[in-house]
């Protein structure tokens, strides 16, 4: 009898991380950046900073989560683990890999926006080129292609740094001008602030997927959990740091109509050619669509080889150990919804799957938790948090169905 072959265990705690801030720090910093201004105006980077509380109690929760059970397929894991629902469990998990299907071809249509602002192609020409070279590397090996989105990962924060670093004379600035970033107690500010956290809430998201790859992590039960604690941490400074740069330099009704922002951002302090900010915004747009690929693969592989699909998918090549009809079924279904779907309904979709899941998750760690409150060699947070996480979660998908209905 042949013996199937595994996924390889070959991610280090930096690779991970890596892998991590590639599909957080995406297109979202590149274009949210004028909407949150136009939203909460020099309240700005205190949404953020709201965004990333709201974010960190889920994300801490699929921290503890992705030690107890150090999985592919984490969420939809997680689910049957506290329920003992194999049905739920399906669905959840098929929601996860439809979620990373929709964004990943959401962010194909938008690198697709950027594309013909510098060659002439076709639309169709162009979304099947970008799902094979995206399915080729996600086929060709976890090593290779987390490396490679590494490595993308890394210029898109260079891009990020550099703009830090030529608007960093601005910050001399910043005692003179804290009354005005600070809230008071003007009702205004508040409300300003929860609705810009509701809009940057999202640029946070993408640290669920990192429990995708559990079985492909060295020392797992230490460096996912720290992974994840890491890529929120990280995030959460480089994202402040550019929006208090934003509204420093640029006043936020101005900011709020720039096409562009951290393209404006990076003018208004050198003089150097923009045009590499965009570029290295394309790159973050299409390393996003990368990591979502590999992420709705190993889902498609964890749901096969628990049962609850068909166990073809949970078979592993021989050579490049990777899932490659999990790999390619993702691949045929990005490219059908990036080729018929509209890129505003496309991205809303993805939040809203996304925010059902993270609900169903904090139900469950806190349901775990009850049964088992202190198990081995496993990161432990206060039972409070996953309640919390679930409340907010659950407010931001009421919110969503309300704004839909209105």
């Amino acid at each position: 009898m042949t013996k199937q072959v595994k996924l390889k265990r070959t991610l280090s705690l930096t690779q991970l991380v890596l892998y991590g801030l590639g599909t957080t720090i995406g297109a979202g910093i590149y274009a949210l950046v004028g909407e949150l201004a136009g939203i909460s105006g020099y309240m700005a980077p205190s949404a953020f900073l709201l965004a990333s509380l709201m974010a960190g109690l889920t994300a801490l929760s699929f921290a503890e989560l992705s030690g107890r059970f150090p999985k592919a397929a984490g969420a939809s894991l997680y689910i049957n683990q506290a329920f003992g629902s194999h049905k739920l469990s399906t669905i959840v998990g098929l929601l996860v890999f439809f979620g990373g299907v929709v964004s990943s071809a959401a962010l194909i249509n938008a690198f697709i926006g950027y594309l013909q602002q510098f060659i002439e192609i076709q639309r169709l020409t162009s979304i099947l080129l970008i799902c094979l070279i995206i399915g080729g590397l996600a086929a060709w090996g976890i090593a290779q292609s987390v490396f490679i989105a590494g490595f993308i990962t890394l210029i898109e924060i260079g891009g990020l740094a550099l703009i830090i670093f030529y608007s960093a004379p601005i910050f001399i600035e910043l005692p003179a001008r804290l009354p005005d970033l600070i809230p008071g107690s003007d009702l205004t500010h508040w409300s300003a602030i929860y609705a810009g956290a509701l809009l940057a809430f999202y640029a946070f998201i993408g640290f669920e997927d990192m429990v995708d790859v559990a079985e492909e992590v060295n020392n797992v039960k230490r460096n996912l959990p720290i992974a994840i604690i890491l890529t929120l941490s990280i995030t959460t400074v480089i994202y402040m740091l550019i929006m208090l740069a934003a509204v420093l330099a640029i006043p936020p009704e101005q900011l709020a109509h720039e096409k562009a922002p951290l393209v404006a951002l990076y003018s208004h302090f050198s003089d150097d050619d923009p045009i590499i900010i965009g570029l290295i915004g394309m790159l973050a747009i299409i390393n996003g669509a990368l990591i979502q690929t590999i992420m709705a693969s190993r889902v498609l592989y964890g749901l096969g080889s628990r049962g609850h699909l068909h166990i073809a998918f949970s078979k592993v090549h021989s050579f490049t150990q990777t899932p490659l009809l999990a790999t390619a079924t993702a691949i045929i279904s990005i490219f059908l919804f990036a080729l018929f779907g509209k890129l505003s309904v496309l991205a809303e979709s993805t939040s809203l799957i996304i925010l059902c899941i993270f609900s169903l998750v904090n139900l469950a760690l806190w349901r775990i938790k009850k049964r088992d409150p202190q198990p081995e060699n496993t990161i432990i947070f206060p039972i409070w948090l996953p309640i919390a996480g679930f409340f907010v979660s659950s407010g931001f998908v009421l919110s969503q169905v309300v704004h839909f209905f209105s």
